[in-house]
């Protein structure tokens, strides 16, 4: 696939990975709000960092294991089962669930910056699901784990990560103003997403066969 298409991907992905209201693009967002959109920004920076990191040990984790087809063929089963009833929680049953939010204080922004670092650090979903994803791709040939593929799709991943902060960060007030609709509305994304992920799965473990 071309290395701009890839991009473009590895982007979208990301950013639709977390869509959904989250630790660190809720906390991005109320920084924003209280500090300034400066203070958000720098904190997004620094979980984007982490993030950069964490995506290129999945990507090379994902490159080990398609040198292991079996345990690939298992994981790929696996995550479509998964994926699923994660598709059919979102879509049939999930509920609004309003918590009470905790502020966050600190001073600097070199503190903001370091707070995504470590909020960023205890997150490790990202790994798990970036080797996945990255390994589903490369299985219907969307993705070279060549230098040029993997720093391509580290790349992209990375950008939409931190547009989707940023999405946040701009967004949050009206986000905010209508929390009901916006969470029917989002479990209906997570939904749709999780729902096409299955599909490019499914794809990919049928190719395999036929």
């Amino acid at each position: 696939m071309n290395l701009t298409a890839l991009f473009f991907i590895a982007m979208l992905v990301a950013f639709a990975a977390a869509l959904p209201p989250g630790l660190l693009n809720m906390t991005a967002a109320k920084i924003s709000l209280k500090e300034g959109r400066t203070r958000g920004i720098m904190f997004s920076i620094g979980a984007v960092i982490i993030f950069l990191f964490q995506t290129l040990l999945a990507t090379v984790f994902a490159r080990y294991l398609t040198k292991h087809p079996d345990i690939i063929n298992v994981l790929q089963q696996v995550a479509f089962v998964i994926f699923v009833l994660i598709t059919i929680y979102f879509l049939l049953i999930a509920k609004k669930d309003n918590k009470p939010e905790k502020d966050l204080i600190t001073k600097s922004k070199r503190s903001r910056f370091f707070q995504g670092m470590f909020l960023a650090s205890i997150n490790m979903f990202p790994i798990p699901f970036q080797a996945y994803m990255t390994i589903t791709f490369a299985s219907i040939g969307w993705l070279t784990f060549d230098n040029y593929g993997i720093s391509t799709y580290v790349a992209g991943a990375t950008l939409g990560s931190f547009l989707n902060l940023y999405f946040y960060i701009f967004f949050f007030d009206k986000i905010k103003k209508t929390k009901e609709t916006s969470q029917k509305n989002m479990n209906f994304i997570i939904g749709i997403i999780t729902g096409i992920i299955s599909i490019i799965t499914l794809i990919s473990i049928l190719r395999k066969y036929y």
